[in-house]
């Protein structure tokens, strides 16, 4: 095989799979990653420090498995009786694939929240809530991974990459940047507006269309990502039990998904929301695509929350003769703590 085959048919393979990488994840319990939900979401909670992780791990019954850990630190700021800022990070680490093709980001966020609902009116917990992300995303693959039917001379085997000779580089980094706009309405404080919250958001990502491809010759960019959010919940009168309903609509380039989760979380310990343990039961669905059973567990005490969670996907698109409906398992935990008595208490997000 010439040189010259060797670097169509390489460049073919990676942008093919850079292709594929490039369009963005998605975590099944993708209400506790609301950063990457929807950069308005930050400050989702109104302690005044929130520290969430989650980690997946997909496609191992089919290839080497494609994993992603995500952290996320979000502290809220208090400008006034009412309105208040969110300051945080989101970081990402993503992996897939035999060349080891990862993606690192380290992303700031900045959120404001203004109260809509006025000095004199009555406190529903109406908020408008704006944000913009973005910062350093680095990319890279191992070539030393990849084997080519070349290699094989004679019955024997050169470990001598023919592509290394001709690749250019095997790590990019570009600045990324997102940007949310979000509507909440409903409070905590145990009245009536707190029997039925909702909110309404809209988001764009990858705002400066990066271009994410290896090779100098070739402009891959990243295509924006729109994305829809909806979601309410409706508290049971007499035991604080609660039933949560979510939904995302994703446009990325040519592609469509639809996402929509319903949850049921009942008191198993004490019966208020200063101390309680709760379980959180139920189940998304991600459209012909994927069946996700979710359960949770969350401490709440009077100046702490710590939630865990667990899902599992089953597929059911059309590799599921493959995979045999094996998806991926996917786990998540956070940490909210409450320093001030100050802050106020919209029932952000509804969760």
């Amino acid at each position: 095989m010439s040189i010259n085959k060797k670097i169509i048919l390489f460049s073919i393979g990676l942008t093919i799979a850079n292709s594929i990488f490039s369009q963005d994840f998605t975590f099944s319990q993708y209400e506790e990653m609301p950063m990457l939900q929807n950069p308005a979401f930050a400050g989702s909670s109104s302690d005044d420090i929130k520290v969430a992780s989650g980690y997946r791990s997909q496609w191992a019954s089919i290839t080497v498995p494609f994993e992603t850990i995500t952290l996320s630190v979000e502290a809220n700021i208090l400008l006034n009786d009412d309105d208040f800022i969110t300051i945080g990070t989101q970081l990402i680490k993503d992996q897939a694939g035999d060349s080891k093709l990862s993606r690192t980001q380290a992303e700031p966020v900045v959120c404001f929240h203004k109260c809509l609902d006025g000095e004199n009116g009555n406190k529903s917990g109406n908020y408008l809530s704006f944000s913009i992300m973005g910062g350093l995303v680095q990319s890279q693959f191992d070539p030393t991974t990849l084997t080519f039917d070349d290699q094989f001379v004679a019955g024997h085997f050169d470990p001598l990459n023919p592509t290394q000779a001709v690749l250019k580089k095997t790590s990019i980094s570009y600045i990324d940047g997102s940007a949310g706009l979000s509507f909440t309405s409903g409070t905590s404080d145990g009245s009536s507006g707190s029997n039925f919250n909702y909110y309404l958001g809209a988001a764009c990502y990858h705002l400066l269309k990066p271009n994410v491809s290896y090779f100098d010759y070739d402009n891959n960019q990243l295509k924006q990502r729109f994305v829809l959010n909806a979601g309410c919940s409706k508290l049971n009168s007499g035991n604080n039990n609660r039933v949560y309903f979510y939904g995302d609509y994703i446009i990325q380039g040519g592609a469509r998904q639809f996402l929509s989760s319903v949850l049921y979380s009942k008191n198993i310990q004490g019966d208020d929301n200063v101390n309680s343990s709760k379980i959180f039961f139920g189940a998304a669905y991600r459209w012909a695509d994927a069946l996700v059973p979710i359960l949770k567990l969350k401490k709440v005490s009077e100046n702490n929350e710590m939630l865990i969670g667990v899902s599992y996907d089953f597929n059911i698109s059309k590799l599921r003769t493959a995979s045999q409906y094996r998806g991926g398992l996917e786990i998540t935990a956070s940490f909210q703590k409450k320093f001030s008595r100050d802050m106020p208490c919209p029932r952000l997000r509804a969760y």
